[in-house]
């Protein structure tokens, strides 16, 4: 009888950690479609960001590429590489959501969510007002 208590601690001690491991499953570098770049997010307390750590191309005249698109001029001075581009994002029921995305070659920022299909393909879809009026993309896991 002294077991059973111990030997229900240590499920729900496994049942935690296995939880834990879904959520930053999406922790990593990933490749964006057209191989341009490399996303990689992190977690920062209870939410997901992504920066934008590498660029095929990172600078135009042996400068850095800036962030020229930006509607906020003073923000338009500031690198591509590291820039934030992945906002805000929470864990629920398998999703990414409530999360923001920033399209340095538009200047605009879209509300996204993301869903990984299998453990390398991360699908992020980014947003205008309801998620059906979006676009999504593929992006594949950095090995």
């Amino acid at each position: 009888m002294r077991k059973f208590p111990l030997l229900m601690l240590l499920f729900v001690a496994m049942s935690f950690s296995v939880f834990a491991q879904k959520k930053d499953a999406i922790v990593g570098k990933w490749l964006n479609p057209s191989g341009e770049g490399q996303i990689e997010i992190y977690k920062k307390g209870d939410k997901y960001f992504g920066k934008l750590a590498w660029i095929k191309e990172p600078n135009i005249n042996g400068k850095p590429k800036l962030d020229v698109k930006n509607p906020n001029a003073a923000l338009q001075k500031r690198s591509l590489l590291n820039l934030e581009l992945l906002k805000d994002f929470v864990y629920d029921d398998g999703k990414w959501t409530d999360g923001t995305i920033y399209d340095p070659k538009s200047g605009k920022t879209y509300s996204c969510n993301m869903t990984m299909k299998g453990n390398d393909v991360l699908n992020v879809r980014g947003y205008i007002g309801i998620s059906l009026l979006g676009r999504s993309e593929t992006f594949k896991r950095v090995k």
